[in-house]
Formats: C-alpha cells, sequence, structure tokens
C-alpha cells in the first residue's frame, strides 16, 4: 500500500494529518478492533490515536473492569494492555481472562517492571502466546507488532502530537 503522509501541527496545537491511500481492513472491510488499557489515561489515549490514525478501530480503557466490560460488548481483535492495573486485576489477569472468552483475540503486554518476563512465563499464562514490550513504548515499534499479529500492511503513520509527547518516534 503506497501512502503519503505529512503530519503537522496546526497552529491552534491540533494536530492535523494528510495521507493518501485507504483505511487497513480485514474482514468485510471493517478496519481490525483494538482495546487499549492503560491506567494512566494520557498513555492509553494516545497509543488509541496513533492506533486510530493508522487505520485501527479503538477504544480504550483505564482498568481491566473497564476492559472486560467493553471486551464483553464488542470483541477486540487485539488487546493492548499495560501489566500494572489498578488493584482489582492485573493487565497479566485480563489478558488470560479475555483470551479464555475469545481464543483468537491476539495480546500485546508492556511493562516497564524488570521482573515482568518472569511473570508471563509462568503456569497460568503458558498455554496463551503474549507478546512483551518493554516501556516506553515506542509507536513505530508497537505498529510494527501490531501490523504483525493482525497481519495488516501499510506505512506507518505518526501523528505530530503523538511525536511531542514521544519525542523518540
Amino acid at each position: 500500500m503506497d501512502r503519503t503522509v505529512s503530519p503537522s501541527l496546526a497552529p491552534s496545537g491540533n494536530a492535523s494529518l494528510s495521507y493518501k491511500s485507504g483505511r487497513r481492513s480485514r474482514i468485510g472491510g471493517r478496519p481490525p478492533r483494538i482495546l487499549v488499557v492503560d491506567e494512566e489515561s494520557v498513555t492509553a489515549d494516545t497509543l488509541a490515536e496513533i492506533l486510530r490514525h493508522n487505520g485501527y478501530a479503538t477504544e480504550t480503557a483505564y482498568d481491566a473492569t473497564g476492559a472486560l466490560e467493553r471486551a464483553l460488548l464488542s470483541p477486540p481483535e487485539l488487546v493492548i494492555t499495560d501489566v500494572v492495573l489498578p488493584p482489582g486485576m492485573s493487565g497479566v489477569q485480563l489478558a488470560v481472562t479475555i483470551k479464555r472468552v475469545y481464543p483468537d483475540c491476539k495480546i500485546l503486554l508492556y511493562s516497564g517492571h524488570v521482573s515482568t518476563p518472569e511473570l508471563i512465563r509462568s503456569p497460568h499464562c503458558a498455554p496463551y502466546d503474549f507478546t512483551l514490550l518493554s516501556k516506553p513504548v515506542r509507536p513505530r515499534d508497537l505498529l510494527a507488532l501490531v501490523e504483525d499479529r493482525l497481519g495488516t500492511v501499510g506505512s506507518v503513520l505518526v501523528p505530530a502530537a503523538a511525536q511531542a509527547f514521544h519525542p523518540s518516534i
């Protein structure tokens, strides 16, 4: 897919994007649905916005309970969740629960904690194929993994506002 991208920051402070090409789609012409979960609303909203600008349908949740409610209402094809969530259920527990309900759903976990790799190798995670990203998550790396996991192909489009939030893009 050939895509021409020119992100810019409009004088009003709003991100503006221009691009040429179609949106990502798989079944019936609809974009893949991704649920982004993080207790930090700025992080969840920023990742969701980056994904939206790259042709994915996104929803956000700021805790595991909200994520489960959204997933039960509209099954995601991919869940991207922080490992550490507010008390009640961790991101790993959320991932296991979603995989039990939706076995075909792909899971990307991300964490800044050194002990997380051992956690996802634990016996209750063993039957599942979870991918782990280390924080900070670079949008280009995230998009490459999302494309790989969902089988979508395309150029990376990173909004200027996200570049300001994540200068290492």
